[in-house]
């Protein structure tokens, strides 16, 4: 039996993630990395791409909805 998780995937670099961000997200994300919180991964739901973003100390998540809002309370959990 292989000893990986078949979900892990190859970490995309923050670059090509800022991609797929319409602007308004984009312009939260760049003040949030001001402060050192960090584009960790996107999450896509139906046709909907759900930036999740990490603060400094890798404790607290939020998400950035799309009209650039901050939701640290997005109503999932992440695995850690």
């Amino acid at each position: 039996m292989p000893d990986y998780e078949r979900r892990r995937v190859a970490k995309k670099p923050s670059v090509v993630l800022k991609k797929e961000l319409n602007d308004a997200q984009l312009a939260t994300l760049l003040e949030l990395e001001r402060f050192g919180w960090e584009l960790k991964f996107i999450r896509h739901q139906l046709a909907n791409a759900i930036p999740v973003v990490f603060d400094p100390d890798r404790k607290h998540y939020a998400v950035i909805e799309r009209d650039g809002r901050l939701n640290e309370n997005p109503g999932f959990e992440i695995r850690h």
